[in-house]
């Protein structure tokens, strides 16, 4: 397992994380249908991936109504100094109208309850699931400043943001002498690069970390599905499920799927291994989220990290998958410095 640095933190998580989405929720209409995974089965995965050099785990406080945490929680049990836990909090929790968003009132409580479920005393990255479009921002970088103050928690960071709205935050951090975001979790893959029309630049820039959620498009990218419907593997996820979580163009991501068998070929491994290699390859990405059900899909998935594809499959891989480039990007890159010889310079 390869090792790279959260942000500017200093602290070093696997380029591969397993994801909890998986965990819990077996008569759950909504996290059912992801996994449904009980704890002998979580002790299983859990327990393969920190073998293998996973110390990065990630979950939330609504994943499975919190039961997802709980198992995460018991599967680690006496190895939590090992680990790099994350959460995020900002769903709805509970039946009342304060059980949710990120007032300083929800902020602590869901903190709290989060720490009960884990069985831990600190969360080494405490992240906001979304954007609260109705508490002021300030009152809510404030609770998580004094959530690390108190110890509680080591690290903040944010998912599912736009770039000025991460921005802003991190303004509004540095203004006050507040702690900053150090990690933003994005969706990012080889059918769903929006991300690097604002999100990757902005994290390069701000030397944020990045943590990848849905690398495989719901397993499209596993090269498991064909067109018109076909599939290899009746009781995957997406196949159970029936639906795309994350929206992209299926005809060209078929294609893409034609190129990823390819290379995948030339390799002699799975499509999902070359689709995860394919954006560890990219310098913006700290880590990967995988979230397996099964450990022989954990094992393929861990196995990416030590995937080197070449300069041809990423320039195969590149072309296929390439996004419109949008408004202000295509003008700027038309536009290059004047560069002054130096024998001309004053």
């Amino acid at each position: 397992m390869k090792y790279r640095l959260l942000g500017r933190t200093g602290v070093w998580v696997s380029e591969i994380s397993l994801g909890a989405m998986t965990f819990g929720g077996k008569d759950h209409p909504v996290y059912g249908p992801h996994g449904a995974l009980g704890q002998s089965e979580v002790d299983r995965l859990v327990g393969t991936a920190l073998d293998a050099g996973i110390n990065f785990f990630d979950t939330a406080d609504v994943y499975a109504d919190g039961e997802s945490e709980e198992l995460l929680g018991r599967a680690i049990g006496d190895r939590r100094q090992d680990v790099v836990l994350a959460t995020k909090l900002y769903a709805p929790v509970g039946p009342g109208p304060n059980d949710q968003g990120l007032t300083r009132r929800h902020v602590m409580r869901a903190l709290e309850d989060s720490l009960r479920r884990l069985g831990t005393d600190y969360i080494d990255l405490y992240q906001i699931h979304n954007w609260d479009q109705l508490t002021p921002l300030e009152e809510t970088l404030g609770a998580l400043d004094d959530a690390v103050r108190m110890g509680k928690v080591r690290y903040i960071g944010c998912s599912n943001l736009a770039a000025w709205q991460v921005s802003k935050a991190l303004g509004l951090s540095a203004l006050h002498g507040r702690s900053q975001f150090v990690a933003n979790q994005i969706t990012y893959s080889l059918v769903s690069r929006d991300a690097e029309r604002d999100l990757v630049p902005m994290a390069e820039d701000a030397g944020l970390g990045l943590t990848v959620w849905q690398p495989l498009a719901g397993g499209f990218l596993t090269g498991k599905f064909g067109r018109g419907g076909v599939t290899t593997e009746e009781d995957s996820r997406r196949a159970r499920n029936g639906f795309d979580f994350v929206p992209f163009d299926e005809e060209k991501g078929f294609d893409v799927v034609d190129v990823l068998r390819a290379v995948a070929s030339r390799h002699e491994v799975s499509p999902a291994r070359v689709a995860l290699a394919w954006l560890l390859s990219r310098t913006a990405v700290t880590s990967v989220i995988v979230g397996a059900r099964k450990l022989d899909q954990l094992r393929d998935n861990i196995a990416a990290s030590g995937l080197t594809l070449t300069e041809k499959d990423l320039a195969e891989l590149d072309e296929v998958s390439a996004p419109p480039v949008a408004y202000p990007n295509w003008i700027q890159a038309g536009f290059s410095p004047i560069r002054i010889p130096a024998a001309n310079q004053v």
